[in-house]
């Protein structure tokens, strides 16, 4: 399920989405918050620059909104239905889960949004070698 040539695995994973080699993040774990934005500028393996154009990753915010509430129905169908405890509680709950989780949903929407525009190309590191000996 999770191999490379797949956008879950470059959403997942946070590798870059044409070469799938190396993790866009300076930093891969996203609770270290000093820098759970800092990203690499290019990807040492293919070239690809990761901010495409000027306040690229604003879009993601957009994206980092669905995600939020998809955890935030995870929280409340797992607190309220399975667990079987009441609305405030579950409300916490909700609230709870998006507090702890938010680098992981800040990180995930930019992986997300990135994936939109860049597809995965397995020759894609072939073609930047090649480019640089020439």
């Amino acid at each position: 399920m999770l191999k490379k040539g797949n956008k879950l695995y470059s959403i997942l994973t946070g590798t870059c989405p044409k070469c799938h080699n190396e993790s866009m993040y300076k930093d891969k774990n996203p609770y270290h918050l000093g820098q759970i934005f800092e990203m690499n500028e290019r990807c040492s393996h293919c070239n690809t620059k990761y901010k495409i154009e000027p306040s690229f990753f604003y879009g993601a915010m957009y994206v980092s909104y669905a995600v939020g509430i998809a955890f935030a129905v995870a929280a409340f169908v797992i607190s309220f239905l399975f667990i079987g405890t009441g609305l405030l509680t579950s409300f916490f709950a909700i609230i709870g889960t998006l507090i702890f989780f938010m680098p992981v949903i800040i990180r995930l929407s930019r992986n997300i949004w990135i994936n939109f525009f860049i597809s995965y190309d397995k020759n894609a590191v072939k073609k930047y070698n090649t480019e640089k000996l020439s």
